[in-house]
This record gives structure tokens, C-alpha cells and sequence, in this order.
């Protein structure tokens, strides 16, 4: 029973997120992609980055 009422307790508080989010509009969601897009960049120029400074210490 327990497991049950967890169940039904995350319904209730998906339901309830559902109904307050919107979807984005054309312009939001350009500035949502672009934001992402530099951030995926940023984390991979520094992954890189690090890659090249661990080749050039250990050779």
C-alpha cells in the first residue's frame, strides 16, 4: 500500500507541474536554444582543453 500512495502522490505533483508550465513561444525558445547551444560549447572547449594540457604533461 505504501508503494501505491508514493505512485499517487507523484501523479498529483506531475499533474500539478503539467498545469502550471507553458509552452514557449518562437522567440523564448530561440533564446533557450541559443543559451544551451553556448553552454554545451563552453563545457566542451574546456573538456578539450584540459584533454590538450594532460596529452602535453604526460606526452
Amino acid at each position: 500500500m505504501r508503494v501505491w500512495g508514493k505512485l499517487k502522490d507523484f501523479w498529483v505533483q506531475c499533474r500539478r507541474v503539467l498545469r502550471v508550465t507553458k509552452k514557449p513561444d518562437k522567440q523564448e525558445f530561440i533564446t533557450i536554444a541559443k543559451v544551451s547551444g553556448l553552454g554545451i560549447l563552453i563545457i566542451g572547449l574546456i573538456g578539450f582543453i584540459l584533454h590538450f594540457i594532460n596529452q602535453i604533461i604526460t606526452g
